[in-house]
């Protein structure tokens, strides 16, 4: 065991403060690794708050971790001392299941092992990146090419390979017509993917604040969602549009966005049932779908083409001492668009 500083929480109304965390020895198959920067993710904030129930305290939260290569086992092949590497949401899975075979770690039957939050394969508590190391076993360990940053490739190992993973799926590509919902941690950067990719991109926000970042970004047009006319100027406008915001959307309004063969895909998790009239999916032929973060291949994959593309989060990096003022911004949505945890601070 090695120990390294950490910055946990409590409980559910407490603040962040230093904590020694244990870190298991590094084996065979597995890379410790340096951590230099972590981004700071919605789900972060309702983990530590309780939000969503079942958190274990004292946590370590963080699961867009980027930093260098410290140590390996003596099995690793794919990785040296001093490599830059990331770790997203998942530390493990069953490997043997269909889906793991499959490169679909994210969807194991016998359920993935959480970065931060979750229980490993021998009972103990999983702790995240707000810490100075970890140790993951390679498999689920990814490359960051040199072109990226890794104060900005952080969030990639989330929010990209979010919304990287339903593009792929639908073959979003040359001319197909895409709509992001929200223009946020995740939305930003599904904009800039989205128009790498070569689709006409369109970002339906709240307000038009953002306007000008998102036609910088690459998208070619952004809506107010508050004109009550939208909906009808933008029918079956469609072939993607993927909700970004955990909201409980008018599912009428925005399933009538798609053209024939159209999908809607949801990556925010509203907090309630939705409420969806059939024959929004009737007319055209509509689908509705969900998706989660990507497996192992898919987020190399997305790291390689944000690399190529020059696709990264926009940050704004702070210290340990603001993590707890952090979370208060991001739930007041006063953030553009991505926080980092500078681990150094720690």
């Amino acid at each position: 065991m090695s120990v390294v500083n950490a910055r946990a929480i409590f409980g559910p109304h407490e603040t962040f403060v230093p904590y020694e965390l244990e870190r298991r020895e590094v084996g065979a198959n597995d890379v410790a690794i340096d951590i230099k920067y972590c981004g700071i993710c919605h789900s972060d904030i309702h983990h530590a708050h309780n939000d969503w129930g079942g958190t274990q305290y004292p946590l370590v939260p963080g699961h867009e971790i980027a930093g260098v290569v410290a140590a390996i086992g003596a099995e690793v092949s794919r990785f040296g001392k001093g490599d830059r590497v990331g770790v997203g949401c998942m530390v493990d899975s069953c490997r043997a299941c269909d889906n793991c075979e499959a490169g679909l770690e994210q969807f194991c039957r016998e359920g993935d092992v959480k970065t931060a939050n979750g229980t490993d394969r021998q009972g103990r508590p999983t702790q995240g990146g707000y810490s100075e190391q970890i140790v993951v076993d390679e498999r689920f360990v990814v490359r960051i090419p040199d072109a990226l940053p890794l104060q900005a490739a952080a969030p990639l190992l989330c929010a990209g390979i979010t919304v990287y993973s339903p593009l792929r799926t639908l073959g979003v590509g040359h001319d197909s017509r895409v709509a992001l919902v929200g223009f946020g941690g995740l939305g930003h950067i599904g904009v800039q993917l989205a128009s790498a990719m070569e689709a006409r991109t369109t970002v339906l926000d709240l307000s038009l604040d953002k306007r000008e970042d998102g036609l910088r970004l690459g998208a070619q047009d952004f809506f107010a969602t508050v004109d009550t006319d939208l909906f009808k100027t933008l029918a079956d406008s469609f072939d993607v549009v993927i909700s970004t915001v955990p909201a409980n959307l008018d599912m009428g309004a925005y399933l009538g966005l798609l053209d024939t063969d159209g999908t809607m895909v949801l990556i925010g998790a509203p907090d309630k049932p939705l409420e969806i009239n059939a024959f929004s999916l009737l007319r055209n032929r509509r689908r509705l779908a969900g998706s989660l973060i990507g497996g192992m291949p898919e987020t190399q994959e997305m790291l390689d083409f944000c690399a190529a593309h020059g696709i990264g989060a926009e940050i704004e990096v702070i210290s340990a001492g603001q993590i707890d003022e952090a979370y208060e911004r991001v739930i007041a949505g006063d953030v553009r668009y991505r926080f980092v945890l500078d681990v150094s601070t720690i």
